[in-house]
């Protein structure tokens, strides 16, 4: 039986720190879906398409991962798609109580959802999706913050 987890978030963008959770979960499922959550009120900083292209182009040929949009609620989005597994990233405490608080949430309503928390390494921690769209509102070169090979201006046309 094949374990697949689902790894949600805006991806806005999607970092090397992003990349890492993954490719760690990669270790532990044989199946992980980068799902991007599309929140209508918010068009982002890159336009949803794009981010899923990103994260596409950096698993180019992996069939391991899979990259899909979802709206609504994330515990929903895995009730529909039958996937018991949530895969998220720490980077810290404040990280930490807020994926406990909704881990507990979810259960109530998906009770067979497991959320598997992994830990980002130290060298990382300071990655942000938020930190690299600041950087980029500047024209602060963000290329360290990437996953290899990945030219943000690509896709923010």
């Amino acid at each position: 039986m094949e374990k697949t987890a689902v790894f949600p978030g805006s991806f806005d963008p999607f970092t090397l720190g992003h990349k890492i959770i993954v490719d760690e979960g990669l270790k532990l499922f044989d199946k992980v879906i980068v799902a991007v959550g599309v929140n209508n009120q918010k068009p982002g900083f890159i336009p949803v398409g794009r981010r899923m292209y990103l994260v596409r182009d950096i698993y180019s040929g992996n069939e391991k991962v899979e990259v899909v949009s979802y709206t609504g609620l994330t515990v929903q989005f895995c009730k529909d798609i039958g996937v018991k597994f949530m895969l998220r990233g720490m980077r810290n405490t404040v990280d930490f109580e807020y994926e406990r608080n909704m881990m507990q949430i979810n259960q109530s309503l998906y009770p067979e959802i497991m959320t598997v928390l992994l830990f980002t390494p130290p060298e990382y921690v300071a990655i942000s999706s938020s930190v690299v769209r600041e950087l980029c509102s500047f024209g602060g070169d963000v290329t360290r913050f990437m996953p290899e090979g990945i030219d943000i201006k690509k896709y923010l046309k």
